[in-house]
């Protein structure tokens, strides 16, 4: 069976390269792109021409579903569209994978609650890298014994979202097992405000913008006398297509809304 795929946000730099990985998949298709403009015309690699022979763009999820039926919609596009493109893939049975970071915990559950409710999966991934997705389960089962941490998450200065997803997928696996308490000293203050990051039940994240970057994260574990370090960093967005092509497989089989590719990965 060919898994027929529509990918909204397809003319990104992340969007191309799933594109290009798709291709090369013997199982799997793209049948549309979704965008907010350019109706009509055909993606071919990162341009929108009137050349058939490319992938056919929609601006309607409407009109893309009545003409090519897919089965999963992957979206990766930025956290201002990403929430009623999953309502909409819900409602039409599409069975939703998502690269987008900026949901927060309250749509994840309203989106879980509604794709549990039609028996349609889907996945929300905020970061498809797998060894992204090893150094947060690790971080989670240290921090069941080194409960003072600080995550420090660096990417590219056109990430939209601060915290990351993946800061912040981070930080509730952590507390899920972490008994929550205020870190650093208890008379401590902050002359410029911010200096210490967002608080997350005592932990603290802290956000880094910088041109050269692109996805990247260190969590430090502190307890008396030591320190661990659990560092992940992608060079390449090449590593994030075998987390997407799994999810797009795995999506096939479920019906309901997983969040966090460390659900799928043993």
């Amino acid at each position: 069976m060919t898994i027929k795929v529509a990918i909204a946000g397809a003319r990104g730099r992340m969007g191309t390269a799933a594109v290009k990985a798709i291709e090369e998949a013997d199982d799997m298709q793209i049948v549309a792109a979704l965008d907010y403009k350019y109706d009509g015309l055909f993606l071919h690699g990162a341009e929108a021409t009137e050349e058939v022979g490319g992938i056919p763009i929609y601006t309607s999820f409407e009109a893309l579903v009545a003409d090519v039926k897919p089965d999963v919609l992957l979206d990766l596009t930025g956290p201002d569209a990403v929430f009623q493109n999953m309502h909409n893939a819900i409602a039409k049975g599409v069975r939703p994978v998502v690269g987008t970071s900026g949901l927060s915990f309250e749509e994840v559950a309203k989106l879980a609650e509604f794709a549990n409710g039609q028996k349609v999966g889907g996945i929300i991934a905020p970061n498809f890298s797998i060894g992204a997705v090893l150094m947060m389960k690790f971080s989670a089962m240290a921090a069941r014994y080194l409960g003072d941490i600080e995550i420090i998450e660096l990417h590219h200065d056109q990430k939209l979202d601060a915290p990351s997803g993946t800061a912040m997928k981070t930080a509730e696996l952590i507390m899920d097992v972490r008994e929550p308490h205020a870190q650093g000293h208890p008379d401590e203050e902050e002359k410029l405000t911010g200096a210490r990051g967002a608080d997350i039940d005592g932990m603290r994240i802290h956000s880094v913008r910088l041109p050269g970057l692109l996805a990247h994260q260190k969590v430090l574990l502190g307890s008396e006398g030591e320190l661990l370090t659990i560092q992940h960093d992608s060079f390449d967005r090449s590593c994030f297509m075998p987390g997407i092509l799994l999810s797009i497989r795995h999506v096939m089989n479920q019906q309901d809304l997983i969040y966090g590719l460390e659900n799928i990965i043993e």
